[in-house]
Formats: C-alpha cells, sequence, structure tokens
C-alpha cells in the first residue's frame, strides 16, 4: 500500500452546504477499515467545525483555520479592521475572515500598521493569516506528528486555498467542482462534485491504491533533471 492516508477539505469537497453526506461517512469509515487514516485540512475555524460536524473523531489529525494555530490576532489589527467597517469579520485563534470586496480595506490595514500578514481566497471568502502559514504547512505539521511522509498522502480540494493543500501531497486531486485552475493543478480531477467525488476517490484507493495516477509536476521535475544532466554532459 503506497498511499496511507487521505487529507481532505470540508467545504464543498467533503461537504456540501455544511452537510457531509452519509454515503460520504460510509467513504471514509472504509477507508480507514483499510488501515489507512484521515487528515482534515480546512479553513474554517475548529469551534464552527465542531458544531456542524460531530464526526470529527474520524480524522487523526484536524488542521483547521487554513493552516495551524500559531498565535492570537492582535487587538491593534482588530480594531482597525472594525474602525474600517470591515463586514462581515470574525476570527479564531489565528485565522480573521472576511469576505471580498472587504479585502481591499483589510489589504490597506495591513499596510498600514505595517505588519506580516497574507491574504488567502476561498470563493469569495478572504482569510488573514500568518506569512507563510497555509494549509500545505498545516498538513506537513500534521503529518509529522502522525510519522507519515507526504510522499504517502493524497489530498482533495476544491478552491484557491487548496492549492498548498495538494501541493503539499504526493498526489493531489480536484473535485469535479472544484475551480478551473485546481483542476488543471491537480494529477486527477474526480467524476462527481462534493461528498460523491470524494468516495469516488476512497473506492479508487480500495480498489488499487490510484495506480497509474501519476504526478504530473513530478514527472515535469524528472525530465527537468534528466535535461540539466544532459547538458551538464556536454560542456
Amino acid at each position: 500500500m503506497h498511499y496511507c492516508a487521505l487529507a481532505c477539505d470540508f467545504d464543498q469537497t467533503l461537504a456540501n452546504r455544511g452537510v457531509v453526506a452519509k454515503g460520504t461517512l460510509d467513504a471514509l469509515e472504509r477507508l480507514l477499515a483499510s488501515g489507512r487514516k484521515l487528515v482534515l485540512v480546512t479553513g474554517r475555524q475548529l469551534d464552527d467545525l465542531r458544531q456542524i460536524f460531530p464526526q470529527l473523531s474520524l480524522f487523526e489529525r484536524v488542521v483547521a483555520e487554513n493552516g495551524a494555530v500559531l498565535f492570537r490576532p492582535s487587538q491593534v489589527f482588530l480594531d482597525a479592521l472594525h474602525r474600517r467597517g470591515v463586514s462581515p469579520l470574525s476570527f479564531g485563534s489565528v485565522i480573521v475572515a472576511s469576505e471580498q470586496p472587504e479585502d481591499a480595506k483589510v489589504l490597506a490595514v495591513i499596510r498600514e500598521l505595517r505588519l506580516e500578514l497574507q491574504v488567502i481566497y476561498n470563493k469569495g471568502a478572504a482569510m488573514v493569516l500568518p506569512s507563510g502559514v497555509n494549509k500545505g504547512t498545516g498538513l506537513l505539521a500534521a503529518l509529522s506528528e502522525m510519522c507519515l511522509s507526504h510522499h504517502n498522502v493524497v489530498a482533495i480540494g476544491d478552491a484557491e486555498n487548496d492549492h498548498a493543500l495538494l501541493s503539499a501531497s504526493e498526489c493531489g486531486i480536484a473535485v469535479s467542482n472544484a475551480i478551473q485552475t485546481l483542476r488543471e493543478r491537480a494529477d486527477l480531477t474526480s467524476g462527481a462534485a462534493d461528498g460523491k467525488g470524494v468516495e469516488e476517490i476512497v473506492d479508487r484507493l480500495l480498489l488499487d491504491d490510484l495506480r497509474g495516477v501519476r504526478n504530473r509536476f513530478k514527472q515535469w521535475e524528472i525530465y527537468y533533471d534528466h535535461r540539466a544532466a544532459r547538458a551538464a554532459q556536454a560542456i
């Protein structure tokens, strides 16, 4: 068995409008029964996730707030956002979240306060995080605790903030309802949307461990290395 874990985004990947279908939960149970592990990687705040998804115990690790919990948002930053009239506005241990087009106000505050923060987008949502924190870094931290390599992980998602998630895994998959740029980057796109797409990938993992699905970007790196080696030999 090459792929030992499946890392899933939540909204519009595992869940449709915050609801995970019974068939999708059954698929996750089948994957766990095979000896594989599950990691949930989401932009949602953990308390919010607990309220709508009571099955969190299925997952070996939950990476919330689009990466890792590093620090509590600065009160000075939050006060400045309120003064700017940014709405909606919510925050967790790390993340500060709003929606487009409020991101223009958020970016202005970041520039004014000279903060080392980044804005990450997710289908209309605008999330503020410490520089360098994303779903990919959160997944890698979770895998380190689980003593797993990213080479043994399949990741699946649907939105802009899932680029980092797919890049941090050996095999990156987009559900069919994913944004076009993610589908273009993915090694495989499911035939179905949302949770049905996750069910499809679970069934393929259990059938043949995704045999035959190749990492297209890794192939390019191998090709590039070979070309560089030939050039070196010619000198």
